[in-house]
């Protein structure tokens, strides 16, 4: 199945046009691993990572005639959601891991790390071992060991929703065991659908090492995506099970959660076509952060019933990237000005809000302090004190909105909020 060494495809990958190298690429196997604070660690590199499911087509440009994956990652993208799927330059879908996906998954690969980023191979049928597929399992170790030192390896992606799709628990287990026995370099990543208890959904624990969610709000009627029983079906409920995720791991693991740019509910012609504005979708990241998210990855960008006629010739919603989400990518990852924040621990200072509609986290780097708050309120605009600071900082910039700046006396400051506002505050103490 898997016929090429790794010998051949290191010196593949070595012999690629040095013009592919302007990024600075990944030339080396990589360790993960995750710090006490929830971080993923590359390398020694704290980061948060942002990554993208699922992404442009291999070899695929933006309309403007940039590399695809070089774009994602200039702004700050590190992942890339690869494994059997709907490929677009080969005209067909993979269901599964055969010798012909092993060919894609190593192109996925050396396109990734050309660019600098990781590729997270969704391992599909493989994520479940039981006596009913025997031949599973030898699969199962061939893949992991034929891409463990590939440069482009970020993380394992284990079952998808599977308490929704009640899958075993015993057999996931069993899955995890062979990934981490044969590579402990790479953790593995699971994700939720927004349904189950936290008591149905703790069993899937002991399956993987990052946690996650997926939930896609933002439709015509709102919370299509939503279970039923679940009240809140507004933007704010990014937060809300951010925070049940938490509480399923006992604050144990790191939580990424999956946001939209589309989804089938937002899919025509099933559905009305429906993207997040900038607006939501600055609030909806912001939201995952402050309640606790370590990482985050935006789904959709590929979905072909929702690509404009500018678009589908690249096979990805560069128009929505360009116009919502690059902005918003660029505050929040591996090379804005919130890098170190992100990846570091709770504050411990006993920072308020006089408004409970307003939602808060502290982060500080060294003598910075750093404040991410947003608004969940979509009826009102009001003005909130913030307090718990340190009686020694004073002027605070607003960051992305310069320049403006807060003034802060004994710890405590002021400013206005609007439905789904965000603002982060950056203070130097003396």
């Amino acid at each position: 199945m898997l016929e090429l060494s790794q010998c051949a495809l290191a010196l593949v990958f070595f012999c690629l046009p040095a013009a592919s190298f302007a990024l600075q690429p990944n030339t080396t196997p990589t360790k993960f691993v995750i710090a006490p604070e929830h971080v993923l660690s590359i390398n020694g590199r704290k980061v948060f990572p942002i990554g993208f499911t699922l992404p442009p087509p291999i070899d695929a440009k933006t309309p403007w005639g940039k590399p695809g994956l070089e774009e994602l990652h200039e702004a700050g993208g590190l992942f890339i959601r690869t494994g059997p799927m709907r490929d677009v330059e080969e005209g067909k879908k993979f269901s599964m891991w055969d010798a012909q996906w092993a060919e894609r998954e190593k192109l996925y690969m050396q396109a990734a790390a050309r660019a600098g980023m990781y590729c997270m191979p969704f391992l599909k049928e493989l994520a479940e071992l039981d006596d009913k597929h025997p031949e599973r399992e030898d699969r199962l170790r061939r893949v992991v060991r034929f891409f463990q030192n590939n440069p482009g390896l970020g993380i394992w992606k284990g079952a998808d929703e599977p308490q929704l799709g009640q899958r075993s628990v015993p057999a996931l287990v069993r899955a995890y065991n062979v990934i981490h026995n044969e590579d402990p370099n790479h953790p593995v990543w699971i994700v939720h659908a927004p349904r189950g208890t936290v008591e149905q959904l703790k069993p899937y624990d002991a399956t993987y090492d990052i946690g996650g969610v997926d939930i896609y709000p933002v439709s015509y009627p709102m919370g299509r995506h939503l279970d039923a029983s679940d009240k809140n079906r507004d933007i704010s409920v990014i937060g809300d099970y951010t925070r049940k995720m938490l509480r399923v791991t006992d604050d144990r693991k790191p939580i990424w959660l999956t946001l939209q740019i589309a989804f089938s509910g937002t899919s025509p012609p099933r559905a009305p076509l429906r993207f997040p504005t900038f607006t939501q979708q600055r609030f909806m990241t912001y939201q995952a952060i402050i309640n606790g998210a370590r990482g985050l990855v935006y789904y959709g960008g590929s979905l072909p019933s929702t690509l404009s006629e500018r678009d589908k010739p690249y096979g990805w919603n560069w128009t929505y990237w360009e116009r919502v989400l690059r902005p918003i990518v660029e505050e929040v990852g591996d090379k804005g000005p919130l890098e170190e924040a992100l990846c570091a621990a709770n504050s411990k200072l006993p920072a308020t809000a006089n408004s409970k509609t307003v939602e808060l986290c502290v982060r500080e780097v060294g003598r910075d302090i750093f404040l991410l708050a947003c608004c969940r309120e979509p009826a009102k605009t009001a003005q909130v004190q913030f307090s718990g600071l340190p009686a020694d900082v004073a002027e605070g910039a607003v960051l992305f909105e310069s320049p403006r700046t807060v003034t802060a006396k004994n710890g405590t400051f002021s400013d206005w909020f609007a439905p789904w506002d965000v603002h982060v505050y950056k203070f130097g103490r003396r």
